[in-house]
């Protein structure tokens, strides 16, 4: 058994790229903890990430790499595997995929505690949630959440240069300045914000920009089609809601406005039932549900964006619609936060701090009076302080996020 994985696994880490490691991500997956789980969206790189950290830190013969929808792991228990491992001194495993694995959860408890000295890497969907499951893992695992490739992150691979970050406050009080210093002493870093909006946010724009959203749109596909059934008790039926979900968003052009009763009713289910559909396309990380501020914040979303402005581009080609500036702007900037409203005056507001998304010419009659407030420009540098560059947010520490 083992020889059949050790064979694949050869042929796979040939392939491994070690140029560029994202390794806020690397750190928690080399630490002590037996138990680490890689949690994401398909196409972030997890699969990467894994193999790089098991070639960087052990001999070939210490670790054992599959996936667990291998058709060989099928009528397989995953116990059995690690127990053949360890006999032949196995240090880590890595189980890419493990939600494809039924009972993925009480295989892993059952490797956990019969071999105390094996460490246990896997990675998964994003909608993986470790709490869910009928085997609590969430006391014995640490679980790592991998986001898309930041500005920051697709410079880095694309330039092979590492620019600096800045937090938040950085931003707001020296915005300005840091894009002019930035923005001037390297020309093209406007137009390479252009193309990471349009091919930016996986790492497989390495491999071909030219096939980068079919690659995505295929990897879109597959959420639908085969994580959310897998991770949900959901028939196979109703995957078509999530179809029409996502048609209605990208035929609005603009952040698509919920209106839940309405659309609950067109759809022929409960409100309640859209609302979970909704909350499932926002953990597989293709749409961005985001609120209204208020001293009561709802708990509906006010709009609906794309996750991020790759998700927006790939559809809006697959349907044949051109993608809106505004709509783009917004992705963008939403991208760059953890938590971020909708607010009455001006477009977003983060914190106290109140957002105006707009091209150069946008003026400040929205928020004019406003102490904090600031115009967020898609430009590449700005000559205001109250006006800052948007591709700068992109440039913010993911702790800021």
């Amino acid at each position: 058994m083992l020889n059949y994985f050790r064979n694949k696994q050869a042929r796979i880490l040939q392939a491994v790229p070690e140029g560029f490691i994202r390794e806020r991500y690397m750190k928690p997956l080399e630490s002590d903890n037996r138990l680490v789980g890689l949690i994401g969206p398909r196409g972030v790189g997890k699969t990467t990430l894994m193999l790089q950290y098991l070639k960087k830190n052990f001999k070939v013969s210490e670790f054992l790499y599959f996936s667990a929808d291998d058709v060989y792991v099928a009528d397989t228990k995953l116990v059995d595997i690690a127990e053949e491992f360890v006999r032949n001194g196995g240090v880590v495993l890595a189980v890419d995929e493990i939600h494809k694995y039924g009972n993925w959860a009480q295989e892993v408890k059952n490797i956990y505690d019969s071999f105390p000295d094996l460490r246990v890497r896997f990675s998964g969907s994003s909608m993986l949630n470790l709490l869910y499951q009928s085997v609590d893992l969430s006391r014995r695992c640490v679980t790592v959440t991998m986001n898309t490739l930041s500005f920051h992150e697709f410079i880095g691979i694309k330039r092979g240069v590492t620019l600096p970050e800045y937090s938040f406050d950085d931003i707001l009080a020296s915005g300005y300045e840091i894009g002019q210093d930035i923005a001037l002493s390297r020309s093209n870093l406007y137009s390479d914000f252009k193309d990471y909006l349009k091919h930016g946010a996986y790492p497989f724009f390495v491999e071909d920009t030219d096939a980068y959203k079919n690659k995505l749109f295929n990897a879109l596909q597959k959420i639908i089609n085969e994580d959310i059934p897998s991770c949900h008790a959901i028939d196979f039926a109703q995957i078509c809601i999530f179809k029409k979900l996502i048609a209605k968003l990208i035929e609005a052009s603009l952040p698509y406005k919920v209106n839940v009763s309405k659309l609950a009713s067109e759809f022929g289910i409960s409100q309640p039932t859209l609302s979970t559909y909704l909350d499932i396309l926002k953990d597989t990380k293709i749409f961005r549900p985001i609120k209204k501020f208020s001293a009561k914040v709802s708990k509906k979303p006010a709009k609906i964006l794309f996750d991020n402005t790759s998700i927006l581009h790939a559809y809006a080609d697959e349907f044949g619609v051109d993608v809106n500036a505004g709509t783009e702007r917004e992705t963008f900037f939403v991208t760059c936060f953890k938590d971020i409203f909708y607010s009455d005056v001006g477009d977003f507001r983060v914190k106290d701090v109140v957002f105006e998304t707009g091209g150069r010419g946008k003026s400040m009659k929205q928020i004019q009076g406003l102490e904090k407030a600031y115009l967020v420009i898609d430009t590449d540098y700005t000559t205001d302080s109250k006006r800052i560059p948007l591709w700068l947010f992109g440039m913010m520490g993911q702790g800021e996020w």
